[in-house]
This record gives C-alpha cells, sequence and structure tokens, in this order.
C-alpha cells in the first residue's frame, strides 16, 4: 500500500513538471510572437533593455581579436592589464582607442557611453537616455533566456516538491 501511495506521488509530481514545462514553452512562444509584432511597431521611447544596449555597441564597433603584429596599444585603458594574444577586443571606430572587451562593455554601461581615454561619444546620446531609462528602474522586464528561467522555475518546483514527500 505505501509502495503504491509512493508511486501515485511521484507520478503526480511528474505530471505536474510536465504540465508546468508545457506552461513555460507556450509562454515563450506567445512571447516571442508579441515582441515580434511589437519591435515592428515599436514605440520610440521604449527604454533599451542591457541585452539590446550591448547588441547596439557590438554592430557600431564589433569584437576583433588581439595581435600583437597589428595592434598599437599593448594595455587595456580601464582595466590596466596586457593584452594577450587571442583575446576579444573592441577597437572603437571613432578614435581608434582599444579595450578588453568585457572592460570596455562594462564601462559603456555604467558611464555614458564615451571612450575611457578621449570621452568621444560610441553611441548616439537618444540610445544611452533610453538605456538608462530602463537601468533606473522604469522597466522590470526579464532579460535572461528562456533556459535560464525554465531551470530557474523547474528547481523551485523541485524544491517546493520536496517538502510533502
Amino acid at each position: 500500500m505505501a509502495a503504491l501511495s509512493q508511486l501515485l506521488a511521484h507520478l503526480y509530481t511528474m505530471t505536474l513538471v510536465f504540465f508546468t514545462i508545457l506552461i513555460l514553452e507556450l509562454v515563450i512562444f506567445i512571447r516571442s510572437i508579441t515582441d515580434a509584432i511589437y519591435d515592428s511597431g515599436r514605440d520610440k521611447n521604449r527604454p533599451i533593455t542591457t541585452k539590446q544596449y550591448l547588441k547596439l555597441i557590438d554592430e557600431k564597433n564589433p569584437v576583433t581579436w588581439f595581435k600583437n603584429t597589428t595592434m598599437t596599444t599593448s594595455t587595456c585603458a580601464v582595466c590596466l592589464c596586457t593584452f594577450e594574444e587571442g583575446e576579444e577586443v573592441r577597437e572603437l571606430i571613432k578614435c581608434n582607442h582599444i579595450f578588453h572587451k568585457d572592460c570596455l562593455d562594462t564601462w559603456l554601461q555604467q558611464d555614458s557611453a564615451t571612450c575611457p581615454l578621449c570621452r568621444s561619444k560610441v553611441l548616439p546620446e537618444e540610445i544611452v537616455m533610453k538605456f538608462r531609462q530602463h537601468r533606473n528602474g522604469q522597466q522590470t522586464e526579464y532579460e535572461g533566456s528562456d533556459e535560464e528561467l525554465i531551470f530557474l522555475l523547474s528547481a523551485l518546483h523541485g524544491n517546493y516538491m520536496r517538502r510533502f514527500l
């Protein structure tokens, strides 16, 4: 009798997990459709998420790999570390200054989007203002990947169910 009870409890848990994941997949699908529709008629005053902001930085100043023979500078002005052969770097188009990709991306997210050395603008001011609007908490949208959301919710569901088993 106890084995049957335990089997039914496991079956119930598996059914709940299955339907939870199914619902999450439907939400992700609906979200992708609504995002596509919304992006086609996007409001110009909508804040820019961190993901969109970094994508714009990447479009304007693509990542390259450091090569000792072609690059003129040997240290990153943000972290003051020497560049290693093959590291991801960004060379700013307007001023030709070179930085580690992660160092510059962090700098551009924290400061106004300017070069850390010469303060030339990296992105237009309206994009920076939209990102600041988002960063200051006027937008509370989840920015992580859909897989992270599923993993987080399934982990929470697993911890919740362990209390009852």
